[in-house]
């Protein structure tokens, strides 16, 4: 086999509490996201498989010295990007120098958990591709541990393993979550720019309110009763918690936000994004579903 492929969803975050300790292997996050319908097409390929071995033969030398500086490549929709995340993953399961290509519909660094996607789904095809014979769980867990070191991310890849629209209730290295009673639902969305998860989930100045506002959404959802359980309530909470954890701060997600509540919709910021999601269609939205389906290797 020279290549193999795995899929791994998109995921918006709505409400997190920081949980970083000084082991990046129990820290996470608490939270409440969903899974959707888009997300990343990851194609790993062997990069030092490109010559036969009669021909290193004949320029051993070279050869060697080519082999040293081989380094492993990630492209984007065909773009060559610096993605540490991805690297620390392959480096986390193989010496052998890969290249990976990732194609996705969504763009990076908006809030629609693309680090955590192509994290978790390098390690998916990296472990077919190779013959690892590891565990989903296994290469989830080094997927994390790679967004959590390399600070894009600190609960992505466990909605990403699950799918489903979730709430995390316990710190997500330890892979518990609580599954919403909300599937394939349509809803709606605008990106107005990135918004760098390092600075926020770095930030100590903002971590007090965020987790502040992120603990009392979690417990308003907590007090829900099941018929309660809605999007439209769902989201209306995470707005409260942008509000409230200072976050909201951009003018355009600020006023789209605003213009959907005057027209009875409800909406909230991406997290962590310039973005916003709504249940109501608005100006200059595109549309996506809610997913139950997770992370898996292509065939």
């Amino acid at each position: 086999m020279n290549s193999a492929k795995a899929f791994a969803p998109g995921n918006i975050s709505c409400i997190f509490v920081i949980k970083r300790t000084n082991n990046p292997r129990t820290s996470g996050s608490l939270g409440l996201g969903f899974t959707i319908d888009q997300g990343v097409i990851v194609t790993i390929r062997r990069a030092s498989n490109s010559k036969k071995s009669s021909d290193r033969k004949i320029n051993q030398n070279r050869q060697l010295k080519d082999e040293k500086n081989k380094q492993n490549a990630v492209y984007f929709n065909n773009k060559k990007i610096n993605f540490p995340t991805v690297i620390s993953v392959i480096k986390g399961l193989t010496r052998e120098i890969i290249e990976v290509r990732i194609k996705s519909r969504l763009p990076l660094g908006c809030g629609f958990g693309l680090s955590g996607a192509s994290a978790l789904a390098t390690a998916y095809a990296l472990n077919s591709l190779l013959k690892l014979r590891k565990a989903k769980k296994d290469l989830a867990v080094i997927a994390h541990v790679a967004e959590v070191e390399n600070m894009t991310g600190l609960g992505d890849v466990v909605n990403q393993f699950y799918g489903g629209f979730l709430a995390k209730y316990e710190s997500s290295y330890k892979f518990k979550t609580r599954k919403m009673p909300i599937r394939n639902k349509t809803f709606y969305y605008r990106i107005f720019g990135k918004l760098s998860t390092k600075y926020i989930i770095s930030n100590t100045k903002i971590k007090s309110s965020i987790n502040k506002a992120g603990i009392n959404a979690l417990s308003k959802i907590r007090n829900l009763k099941k018929e309660d359980i809605t999007f439209g309530e769902l989201t209306k909470i995470s707005n409260d918690f942008a509000e409230e954890s200072g976050l909201l701060r951009d003018k355009n997600v600020i006023n789209a936000i605003k213009k959907i509540k005057e027209r009875k919709g409800n909406a909230s910021m991406v997290m962590l994004g310039k973005a916003v999601f709504s249940d109501k269609k608005f100006r200059g939205c595109k549309k996506l579903k809610i997913s139950d389906k997770c992370a898996r290797v292509i065939q």
